[in-house]
């Protein structure tokens, strides 16, 4: 599959308000695939799936999607992502959303793609509110917005993920739906290497070239006031 890298794991937990029978066996498959016995988890999750839970769902998807137990198959794993999606299920509309952007399963979309990733992202979900701000600054599957493509990166780069942080980043390195501002520029990259960025960390030293040592102490205290409050004064 050409989006392994970006999907979304097995869902780790049920809400006892499912029920405590459903939500012990949702834990018996849980643990089942956990030790890679994932026979066992199908044999559990399928029948819970089919009962319409949208956790057992997803994580159908998710087997299929990347053949474990299963052979791997992206036609019924956007089968399961899309009754789990149409649930509410975040995960599940950010997995399906990836399966429309790469064309696995079904035919490549950008604009379902966006449908989906927009819906998980309203969620508050961080990987589909980069994705998001990749489709806006590429203006793929809508028209191309650099502003609304900031707001999606600032949102998940506020959640520490750090392909977020290095894009908007960027973003003010080059000014593209921004001010340009070079410590600010620099306060992103420096988050985004200290989360394992390498290329941010490049960027950083790049643009540092052309900062005063005052600012570039200053970038450096806002990058460290931010990560001291969680990304709640950044």
């Amino acid at each position: 599959m050409n989006f392994k890298k970006i999907i979304t794991g097995l869902a780790l937990s049920m809400l006892l308000s499912t029920g405590m029978a459903v939500a012990a066996d949702f834990s018996k498959g849980l643990q089942a695939a956990q030790s890679g016995d994932f026979k066992t988890a199908l044999a559990v999750w399928t029948p819970l799936a089919e009962q319409g839970n949208a956790m057992a769902q997803f994580n159908l998807g998710h087997m299929y999607a990347n053949g474990y137990g299963v052979p791997e198959n992206d036609k019924t794993a956007v089968k399961w992502f899309t009754k789990a999606a149409e649930q509410g299920l975040a995960e599940g509309q950010f997995n399906l959303g990836a399966m429309y952007d790469f064309g696995d399963g079904v035919p490549e979309n950008d604009k379902t793609a966006v449908k989906w990733y927009t819906l998980a992202a309203e969620q508050g979900f961080a990987m589909p509110q980069y994705q998001l701000g990749i489709m806006y600054a590429n203006g793929r599957g809508v028209p191309e917005n650099d502003k609304t493509a900031v707001k999606w990166f600032t949102l998940a780069a506020e959640q520490g993920y750090a392909k977020a942080q290095r894009y908007l980043g960027a973003m003010y390195d080059f000014g593209d739906g921004v001010p340009q501002n070079d410590k600010t520029a620099v306060k992103w990259y420096t988050l985004a290497s200290y989360n394992g960025s390498e290329v941010a960390r490049e960027n950083k030293d790049a643009v540092a070239k052309q900062m005063t040592p005052a600012d570039i102490s200053a970038a450096q205290d806002m990058s460290s006031r931010c990560l001291e409050n969680n990304y709640r004064d950044c």
